[in-house]
């Protein structure tokens, strides 16, 4: 099958929201959609703006490691948040909203089952199909803009490297082409959604999220920055960091690898 290019007229039909995704900026090539968009530029500063290319040259995940994407084969996306509701908020809740548009998106369109590793990754029979990095500027403590980068494997079957988590894509899975432009409308869709959850109702969208997240009560082991820690992932807590229960002891984690034991 020839690649094609991202059909913004397609895309556009399909969209349904107020806010998000409506100042949408495409470019056929860039190193990263975060880093354009935490650049203030004039048109850059809408909240809500969405930042797709077909082709990211220099995609990261968390920690540095790099995030390669084939052209015009997947959903390469970031967007920008500098509405001060949703930054006051933690920015963890941000975090899940992201993982959870995807993860309802999938589950809506192709019926397939879905599931939610702590802090940033969609799984799918327990290989990765999307993974989260949030960066943000901040003046002081406070956060003046954050972007939510989102890389999800659509229609790539082959992938080169070595990973932690193997991963696979919605074609893959379902054993047909995905129409990218639909896909992208239903996850800007259901993160406007949870987007207004996360001011009225958080507890919504942790409960939602927790219910999608298999590791909870399992033995695991946390590594993060002070090195490795084991115990039961008791719960998620209401800032969204990671409850462990450690040798008697209960520790709050706000970020880290996580493995079941």
């Amino acid at each position: 099958m020839e690649n094609k290019s991202f059909n913004l007229e397609n895309f556009d039909i399909k969209l349904d929201t107020n806010i998000i995704g409506r100042n949408f900026i495409y470019a056929e090539e860039i190193g990263s959609t975060n880093k354009e968009l935490l650049n203030q530029r004039e048109f850059y500063n809408h909240h809500g703006s969405v930042f797709l290319t077909d082709n990211q040259t220099k995609g990261r995940g968390r920690k540095d490691s790099i995030w390669y994407s084939e052209k015009e084969m997947n959903l390469t996306f970031s967007i920008l948040i500098n509405d001060q509701r949703y930054l006051k908020k933690n920015a963890s809740l941000l975090n899940y909203s992201a993982s959870l548009a995807i993860a309802l998106s999938i589950e809506n369109l192709y019926q397939l089952h879905t599931e939610l590793k702590w802090p940033n990754d969609v799984l799918i029979n327990g290989h990765k199909v999307a993974g989260i990095l949030m960066e943000s500027i901040s003046i002081g403590s406070k956060i003046e803009r954050l972007v939510i980068g989102l890389g999800l494997n659509v229609n790539q079957n082959l992938f080169q490297g070595k990973f932690k988590i193997t991963p696979t894509s919605l074609k893959k899975e379902l054993g047909y082409t995905i129409e990218r432009e639909k896909l992208l409308a239903e996850i800007l869709n259901n993160l406007e959604t949870i987007l207004d959850k996360v001011i009225s109702s958080t507890n919504e969208v942790l409960n939602e999220w927790k219910s999608r997240c298999p590791m909870i009560g399992e033995r695991i082991t946390v590594v993060d920055d002070n090195g490795m820690k084991d115990g039961i992932f008791e719960n998620i807590d209401k800032n969204g960091f990671l409850v462990l229960r450690s040798h008697n002891k209960i520790l709050t984690l706000h970020f880290g690898d996580v493995n079941i034991l």
